[in-house]
């Protein structure tokens, strides 16, 4: 029996997650994990004053909620205990004013996305809607939220080079207003790949599209304010009648938990409840729990401000120094501006290079990157980038120091290989 369309759709393995299987192959070998030099990840870095929180949070849930919370269904909305807290962490924070009908906690902050593409796009009565990212590169995940083929398409950047080895895109606002086939707009800030956080000029802008095209501005917030923290936040979420703020515990620490939270315009939300309810019930409610402990007695706070932005900061300068030491004078390499983050977006700009060849190169040297063109929607050539998409790739700033330094090390060694091959 053959699959449906959305099926074939939804089987079809992403070129990262191949990568991913490939890592997961390669390091399974008899004491291999120990010789690889992983630098692709997407966790988290395991801080232990972090992971001490976290554990004793969910000691005291444990012992307090397992009953209520393990043992029985609750609400599609979420456990009230963590509904209730951010519904007031938010309105003290931001001065929102928003109640439980502005808040949907779902299994991630990746499946409450999965949730807005089903809601808002796909095949409609007057067309076919896409999920349009303002700006790739973005967040590769989003690419496979369609359960429909061609329902993803970005917005090329422009490209502002500095003075120095940094670089920048910047949104072509132009291109994204001529766009005609918005069923909603998605990104991430602060960004995964680059880290780079929009501005509150950049936002109005992007909030006056959504208002024009009457379409949902999905922002996820995954690595900025008021937690994780990870990277710099240039501007503080916004409350807009379309605007869907997502967030989520697991680059707080948490990534196995699957704690996201969404909040909006009460419509959009309780219309999320709803699928929820009818695919997953809800969220895991002892993590919920959890959550609604570090929010409530501002542990949750501390550990974003006190721990985890400065270990990131000073990773990120880390990194920049060991790039700048490390990488060739003699070649024209740049690194996207970022204040923090949990990696380094790093462009070879030049004809020989290509993102797949370093990272077949660097697997004989057993070292794993993230190749640029999977951050970008296809088609990766336009007029303007040309074969940018191909000359950029991600490293984590998750794995320890020394394993950085050892891996940009080989990184090295691989570009001018490539380069002395060329």
């Amino acid at each position: 029996m053959g699959l449906s369309l959305s099926g074939t759709k939804m089987a079809k393995v992403s070129g990262l997650r191949s990568i991913m299987e490939d890592i997961a192959t390669t390091t399974s070998d008899t004491g291999g994990a120990s010789g690889w030099l992983n630098l692709s990840i997407g966790n988290p870095a395991l801080i232990s004053e972090v992971q001490a929180t976290w554990q004793q949070l969910t000691a005291e849930s444990l012992a307090e909620d397992f009953t209520t919370a393990s043992c029985l269904y609750g609400p599609s909305r979420g456990a009230p205990a963590l509904v209730d807290a951010i519904v007031a962490d938010f309105n003290a924070r931001y001065g929102w004013g928003i109640t439980a009908e502005n808040v949907v906690v779902g299994p991630g902050s990746q499946m409450l996305c999965f949730i807005a593409a089903a809601l808002f796009t796909g095949p409609a009565t007057d067309g076919t809607q896409q999920i349009v990212l303002p700006m790739t590169p973005d967040y590769t995940g989003y690419q496979g939220l369609c359960m429909h083929s061609g329902g993803i398409s970005g917005v090329p950047p422009k490209i502002e080079q500095g003075e120095d080895r940094s670089f920048r895109y910047a949104f072509d606002f132009d291109a994204l207003q001529q766009r005609n086939d918005i069923g909603m707009m998605l990104l991430s800030s602060p960004s995964n790949p680059t880290g780079r956080s929009i501005d509150s000029a950049e936002l109005d802008r992007l909030i006056g599209v959504a208002r024009r095209r009457d379409v949902p501005l999905i922002i996820d917030h995954a690595y900025g304010a008021p937690f994780p923290q990870i990277a710099a936040t240039a501007t503080a979420p916004a409350w807009d009648e379309h605007v869907i703020n997502c967030f989520t515990l697991s680059k707080a620490g948490l990534p196995g938990e699957r704690i996201g939270f969404a909040i909006g315009p009460a419509h959009h939300i309780n219309a999320m409840v709803s699928f929820l309810a009818n695919s997953a019930l809800h969220a895991p409610q002892l993590a919920q729990n959890v959550a609604a402990r570090a929010l409530t007695t501002g542990r949750l706070q501390d550990m974003a401000t006190e721990v985890i932005s400065p270990f990131y900061r000073d990773r990120r300068q880390t990194a920049e120094k060991l790039l700048t030491e490390l990488l060739p004078d003699d070649m024209d390499w740049r690194l996207h501006s970022s204040e923090g983050g949990m990696f380094c977006w790093l462009w070879i700009n030049h004809a020989w290079f290509d993102d797949m060849a370093l990272y077949r190169q660097l697997k004989t040297k057993r070292v794993f990157i993230v190749p640029g063109r999977h951050f970008f929607v296809d088609p990766l050539y336009t007029a303007r980038l040309a074969n940018h998409g191909k000359q950029c790739f991600r490293i984590s700033l998750s794995a320890d120091e020394s394993v950085i330094g050892e891996g940009i090390v080989r990184i090295a060694e691989a570009l001018r290989e490539m380069r002395s091959a060329s």
